[in-house]
Formats: C-alpha cells, sequence, structure tokens
C-alpha cells in the first residue's frame, strides 16, 4: 500500500522558516518525481516544486524559486521541502504527490498524502 506522509506544519511570522518532510512508503520504482503543491481556501492546487528521488533533480514553480528548497534523504523516500523567508501568502495546505515524471498539474500525480497547514501570520 503506497503512503506519503506530510509533516512539519505550523504557524510561523512574516520572514520565518519551515522545513516539511514527506515520507513515502510503498513507492513502486516507477514513482520516481515526488511534489510538492499548495492550495489555499478558494484557490486552485498550485505546484510549489518536484524533485526526482532517484537523480536528486529539482524543479521549482518560479515564483518559489530562492525560497523554497527541495531535498531528498539517501534512502530517496523522504522529500524535504525547505521554505525560508516565508510570506503571508504562503499560508496554505502543503501536499506531497508522488508520479512518474514532474509536472504542474496536481492529474499528472498517482499518490497524494493528506496534507500540512502552513500558517503565516503576525
Amino acid at each position: 500500500q503506497v503512503q506519503l506522509v506530510e509533516s512539519g506544519g505550523g504557524s510561523v511570522q512574516p520572514g520565518g522558516s519551515l522545513k516539511l518532510s514527506c515520507i513515502g512508503s510503498g513507492l513502486p520504482i516507477s514513482t520516481g518525481v515526488i511534489a510538492w503543491f499548495r492550495q489555499a481556501p478558494g484557490k486552485e492546487r498550485e505546484f510549489v516544486g518536484a524533485i526526482n528521488r532517484f537523480t536528486g533533480y529539482t524543479e521549482y514553480s518560479a515564483s518559489k524559486q530562492g525560497r523554497f528548497t527541495l531535498s531528498r534523504t539517501n534512502t530517496k523516500n523522504t522529500v524535504y521541502l525547505q521554505m525560508n523567508s516565508l510570506e503571508f501568502e504562503d499560508t496554505a495546505t502543503y501536499y506531497c504527490a508522488g508520479g512518474r515524471t514532474s509536472g504542474l498539474i496536481p492529474s499528472n500525480y498517482d499518490y497524494w498524502g493528506q496534507g500540512t497547514q502552513v500558517t503565516v501570520s503576525s
């Protein structure tokens, strides 16, 4: 059974940092990409970035590059999203997703976690 479990969300002040984790289990070898999406209330799910868990290749949404960094463990089953210089607009539920290839569209991914809430407030 495939599972993706996110953790690390919470409340932070503007300018602060958070590190989210996504632990995968039962992932088929064909699921080479782990992506992060986020969804704010009333908005569509938005691509944040993706990492190939075998090669470590990363790609980011243009607006996130520079503030957000993806990494993975050597076991290739855990992916991290380091978020720095957080802004009010970063408030959302953050989801990790597994797929065969990367892409901006949620339907490109086969597996999803339950999400972790990130709130940026003063």
